[in-house]
């Protein structure tokens, strides 16, 4: 007697804790615009795409950079040891020619400083074609950042919708659950008055245990949901979300598939960053075949020296044009600009098989929704079917007419017709989702 009081005592205990914890659990209600705009705000992935772009910024800036002068200054300071320094000038008194002898100063330092300034002013078109194909690269950048903002939103519809399929699961297994107990009950009551075989109340009970095991793995799938959708809205793994039951909404005008084609050719990003990659390249070869030209600019500097007892130079300030020009480029650039034309024509060649991927890619969304939209009804006519599949088998067993295993088995099987129906209409929300992305409408539809 005490032990079964001590272990009662022991499972209070622990409900009790339960009941603590979920309570002190904070709950949220979450709309799957709400959701959509957490994970943009706080995903990580996209952090690293807006570092992307300020680097591709900063890239142009450099780019940009090679237009101003070019200054540098130097300055040394040195000790000698006894040099020899033998000066001769050439001297006119007039006369007949007597020089004078002097002797050779002995200096034990030299000091001197000089600055010296470039402006380019032209560069065989390097600086324009650089500044060129880093805006372009740029532009391909920001492009490849918005395509990663339309995966986030993605994965935030596909994730939304899992964590709606694991709770409406949990909720279909739970009532199921109750009515599994019910019956059991009701067996055991007529077992125990001998109008019914136990064998057939362990059937009811083993289908009570079983339920009791889906309920166990759906609260676990559910809390996985939570969990992993948490992580993805930068919120405590805790919280527990609560969905709108009116989410999964699927029916959409929809329009034919060469719309959608055409939609997407002009509206994904990942096609668009790919075309200014392409014209990146095309400069690229620009700069390659500008190597053949010469670099011509104004430069000028100043210089200070000063040599104790021998020399001091002040105000010595040089302006003049300087040309460079590498010879060995008419032999070696050529290859130079091979090899620039062949990465334009891989860039040419990936923009075109992407393309045709763009194409099959919606063609497959398209049929994959449209696929959708027919579980739905089909699903949608099992439930009828097997909500009235379980009335006709339950009279006949109330008449003796059927088994308890026919009974149970239709009670699995409205059940079952059940929860493929709910997760159909989610799934087609993700279908059509997935649709728009193809064709590289989803952020605008989502931020309408």
């Amino acid at each position: 007697m005490n032990r079964r009081r001590i272990g009662r005592l022991a499972v209070l205990a622990f409900s009790s804790l339960l009941t603590l914890h979920s309570f002190a659990q904070e709950k949220k209600t979450l709309t799957l615009t709400e959701a959509i705009d957490l994970s943009v705000k706080n995903s990580k992935q996209l952090k690293g795409s807006t570092a992307r772009v300020e680097e591709a910024v900063a890239a142009v800036k450099e780019a940009e950079e090679r237009k101003l002068p070019e200054v540098g200054t130097s300055a040394s300071y040195l000790r000698l040891n006894n040099p020899n320094i033998d000066l001769r000038a050439k001297s006119n008194n007039g006369g007949s020619g007597g020089g004078t002898t002097t002797e050779s100063p002995k200096p034990s330092q030299v000091m001197y400083g000089m600055v010296n300034a470039s402006v380019p002013i032209f560069s065989g078109f390097r600086i324009k074609y650089g500044i060129e194909s880093a805006k372009f690269l740029e532009q391909a950048t920001r492009l490849d950042a918005e395509n990663d903002k339309e995966e986030i939103v993605l994965n935030t519809v596909d994730a939304y919708n899992n964590l709606y399929k694991s709770k409406a699961a949990v909720d279909l297994v739970n009532e199921n659950l109750a009515s599994a107990r019910e019956r059991a009950t009701q067996f055991a009551n007529l077992e125990k008055n001998g109008l019914l075989p136990r064998n057939e109340l362990l059937k009811a009970q083993l289908q009570v245990s079983n339920t009791e095991l889906s309920l166990l793995d759906a609260q676990n799938n559910w809390h996985l949901a939570n969990i992993n959708m948490n992580l993805m809205l930068g919120l405590p793994e805790a919280t527990e979300l609560v969905i709108d039951s009116n989410s999964p909404q699927s029916a959409v005008n929809l329009r034919g598939v060469e719309d959608y084609v055409q939609a997407a050719l002009q509206n994904r990003k990942d096609l668009s960053a790919l075309d200014y990659r392409k014209k990146a390249a095309e400069s690229a070869t620009k700069i390659s075949k500008g190597e053949k030209y010469p670099s011509i600019a104004v430069t000028g500097g100043y210089v200070a020296a000063n040599i104790p007892s021998v020399l001091t130079v002040t105000n010595a300030i040089n302006l003049g044009l300087g040309v460079q020009y590498s010879l060995s480029s008419l032999w070696k650039n050529n290859s130079k600009v091979k090899q620039a034309e062949a990465r334009e024509r891989q860039v040419a060649a990936n923009e075109e098989l992407l393309t045709d991927a763009i194409r099959l890619q919606v063609n497959q969304a398209y049929q994959n929704y449209l696929s959708s939209q027919k579980k739905i009804e089909v699903y949608q006519t099992a439930i009828a079917q097997a909500t009235e599949n379980y009335r006709i088998v339950n009279n006949k067993y109330q008449n003796a007419l059927a088994t308890t295993t026919e009974l149970l088995d239709a009670d699995v099987a409205q059940l079952q017709a059940r929860l493929n129906y709910a997760f159909a209409k989610s799934d087609a929300v993700v279908a059509y989702n997935r649709l728009l992305q193809a064709a590289g409408l989803l952020t605008q539809t989502t931020n309408k």
